[in-house]
């Protein structure tokens, strides 16, 4: 081999290795990867923009909209009021809203698109709770704060220091249910779940405290998202065969919150149906018809604010946001929607506290310490709890005339 031949193969090689490399930072850019020149802002959030962008990650579309949509509509109510008001210490605020449609590979990309394209401070949502666990992790490694809008306890059990959520907690949820059980002399159950992260994390809490209010889980069974009113049939038909079952328990955001009660009716199977949280949405109800009625359920005051007395701490907090929703999108009010409502305003009082020169460290150290008078309730974050409600957050409801309403009213 002559040098000349030996010197060009090795500047070949030298080429192939470069161009290898600037290849490989290409593919490490598009998946989110730390590369120093585009993440040194992306985890700092340092910026000397006008504007402070927050990131809002929302199922619009898809079997989850019901709690996507109002979650967006009441971002961007928000976003106007707040600016029309003179923005966040003086800079206006941009929130960056897209949709996930529910799947699970999509927020992760989105995710990666707001942090490393946009070079947003933090992120709002996911609207669900197996959408928030797929990027928790990512949230951590990367030093940005979400804020988010799903339920399962898993999302801040354990603790991870830069993920936060507004939905009350699934075991306060269960705790509820179980006790109205209990002083209702029901003692054996069956429970029904949604084959997704909200739906086994209720099964998961129903199953941690049942014993503590004496109750027995004699059936329990989960269908999936796209479960067919026939699938529910033969659920329902093998729990109508046990005459031991006092009641049964619903826990899912799916449409199957209304297929379930259409179809004990018209079995005519005749127990006590509880839902979870998850039933927060008027539309559920309207869906599933009369059989709706004296369906028991465990939520925030938000969808039965009319109904509090004038001297109730929360009273002008959940009027005030629901009339401006309710004027402005001509729909009735959801606690979905309050999830976000509660979210953002928490975000912005914690940048009023930690500033708006975009040191994402100084506004997770202010998120940790929030106290705000929110829809979900009084939140009092703190380094052991990122979620910062208590059982009081929560109220018996039922549909009564086709309307959500106090149980005990």
């Amino acid at each position: 081999m002559t040098r000349n031949r030996i010197t060009a193969l090795v500047l070949a090689v030298v080429v192939a290795v470069v161009f290898a490399g600037c290849d490989a930072a290409r593919k490490a850019r598009e998946k989110g990867t730390e590369i120093k020149d585009k993440t040194t802002v992306a985890v700092s959030g340092k910026t000397e923009s006008d504007t402070i962008k927050i990131g809002a990650i929302f199922s619009v579309t898809g079997s989850a909209s019901f709690l996507g949509a109002p979650e967006k509509k009441t971002a961007e109510m928000l976003q106007e009021q707040i600016n029309a008001a003179g923005g966040v210490l003086g800079k206006q605020l941009e929130i960056i809203i897209y949709d996930d449609e529910g799947d699970e590979s999509k927020t992760q990309e989105l995710a990666k698109k707001l942090l490393f394209e946009d070079q947003v401070l933090a992120i709002i949502g996911p609207s669900r709770s197996g959408n928030t666990m797929a990027i928790k992790e990512f949230m951590d490694e990367n030093k940005t704060v979400l804020i988010s809008c799903a339920a399962a306890e898993t999302i801040v059990d354990p603790i991870s220091p830069w993920v936060f959520k507004v939905y009350q907690k699934d075991s306060f949820v269960a705790r509820h249910i179980l006790k109205h059980m209990q002083d209702n002399g029901i003692a054996n159950i069956a429970v029904l779940y949604g084959n997704t992260g909200f739906g086994q994390e209720g099964l998961k809490q129903m199953k941690a405290f049942a014993g503590q209010f004496g109750v027995t889980i004699g059936y329990e069974a989960h269908y999936d998202p796209a479960a067919t009113e026939g699938d529910f049939e033969t659920l329902l038909t093998k729990i109508k065969a046990d005459p031991s079952i006092q009641a049964i328990v619903n826990w899912s955001i799916l449409p199957a919150q209304s297929i379930v009660p259409r179809k004990l009716k018209e079995l005519d199977i005749a127990l006590p149906l509880y839902h979870s949280h998850g039933f927060g949405n008027i539309q559920y109800a309207r869906d599933a018809g009369d059989a709706a009625e004296g369906i028991i359920f465990p939520a925030g005051l938000l969808i039965a604010a009319y109904e509090l007395p004038a001297d109730h701490p929360q009273k002008d907090v959940l009027v005030n946001y629901r009339r401006a929703y309710e004027d402005r999108y001509n729909e009735d009010i959801s606690t979905f929607g309050g999830h976000a409502y509660d979210a953002i305003n928490i975000l912005v009082s914690a940048l009023e506290t930690a500033g708006t020169d975009g040191d994402k460290a100084a506004l997770r150290d202010a998120v940790e310490n929030v106290s705000f008078l929110g829809t979900g309730g009084m939140y009092r974050y703190s380094p052991e709890d990122h979620n910062g409600l208590d059982m009081d957050s929560l109220e018996m409801l039922t549909i009564r005339d086709g309307k959500f309403t106090l149980l005990n009213q």
